[in-house]
C-alpha cells in the first residue's frame, strides 16, 4: 500500500534525515587508513542516540546486528561492521544508516575514499552522485516512477558502468522499507505516477565492472560477481508540489 505523508510528517523525516546528515558531514574525517568498520559503528552509534530520542533504524531491523551497513570495495551493500576489517589506503568505504526519530525513518548512504584512491575509482563515485542527482531531478508530480530509474540508467550507462538491478530503492516513512520499490533502471513514462506527498529513497549502486551480484554465505553481505569496486549514494526525497525535496541533504 503506497501511504502518501502530511507536510507535518515530511518535517518529521526530515528532522530523522538531517541527523544521518551531519553525521555524514563528520564521516569523512572518521574514514581513514588504520580504522576498523567496527570503531565507525560505535562512533556513528553514539553520535545518533545523543539526540534526543533518536534511535539507528539498522540495528535488530530483520536481525542486522549493526547501526551502519559498511561496504569495502567489492562490496555492494549491506556490510557488517567488524573490528577485525581495517581500512588501508586506497579503500572505497560505502556506509548506509538509516534513522528513527519520533515515529519516522530516514535513510541515506554515501561512499567514501580512504585516503587517496586512483582516477577510475573517482571517477565511479563521482558519476553514481550524478546518477542519484539525476534520479532525484525527476521526483516530482505528474511524471512516473520509470522517469527516475530511467534517468539514473542513463548516466551510468553513458559512463559505461553496470547498474545493480537486483537491488532497489524504496518508499519510507512510519516503516523503513515502505512501497513502492524503486529501480535504478527503467523506461519514461512509465510505472505508478508520482504524487505530492510520496517519500522514496532513491539509491543507485553502480560497479565499476559487472552489474552481477551474489551474496555471501554471511547470508548480508552482497558482492560484486567479478570482484570490481561498486559505489552506493541514497537519499530519502519527499515528492512535493514545488518538486524533489531531499530530506538527508
Amino acid at each position: 500500500m503506497i501511504y502518501l505523508k502530511t507536510e507535518e510528517e515530511i518535517g518529521m523525516i526530515a528532522e530523522a534525515g538531517a541527523i544521518i546528515a551531519e553525521l555524514y558531514r563528520l564521516l569523512p574525517a572518521e574514514v581513514r587508513p588504520g580504522r576498523t568498520t567496527g570503531e565507525i559503528d560505535r562512533f556513528s552509534e553514539r553520535f545518533i542516540r545523543d539526540y534526543e530520542g533518536a534511535t539507528p533504524a539498522f540495528k535488530g531491523l530483520y536481525g542486522f546486528p549493526a547501526t551502519l551497513c559498511t561496504s569495502v570495495n567489492h562490496e555492494v551493500v549491506h556490510g557488517i561492521p567488524s573490528d577485525r576489517r581495517r581500512l588501508v589506503e586506497g579503500d572505497v568505504l560505502s556506509v548506509d544508516c538509516g534513522v528513527k526519530r519520533n515515529g519516522f525513518f530516514a535513510d541515506a548512504a554515501v561512499t567514501l575514499p580512504v585516503g587517496e584512491v586512483t582516477p577510475e575509482i573517482e571517477r565511479l563515485l563521482e558519476m553514481t552522485v550524478q546518477a542519484l542527482e539525476s534520479g532525484i531531478a525527476e521526483a516530482k508530480p505528474a511524471n512516473r516512477l520509470g522517469d527516475i530509474g530511467a534517468a539514473i540508467q542513463e548516466v551510468a550507462e553513458q559512463a559505461g558502468f553496470g547498474i545493480v538491478r537486483d537491488l532497489v530503492g524504496h518508499g519510507i516513512g512510519r516503516e523503513p522499507h515502505e512501497e513502492p520499490q524503486v529501480p535504478n533502471f527503467g523506461r519514461r513514462g512509465r510505472g505508478m505516477k508520482l504524487q505530492p506527498g510520496l517519500v522514496l529513497a532513491i539509491e543507485p549502486m553502480l560497479n565499476a565492472g559487472t552489474a552481477n551480484v551474489r551474496t555471501l554465505a554471511d547470508r548480508w553481505t552482497v558482492v560484486t560477481a567479478d570482484r570490481g569496486v561498486s559505489a552506493h549514494f541514497e537519499h530519502t526525497v519527499a515528492v512535493t508540489g514545488a518538486g524533489p525535496r531531499v530530506l538527508t541533504r
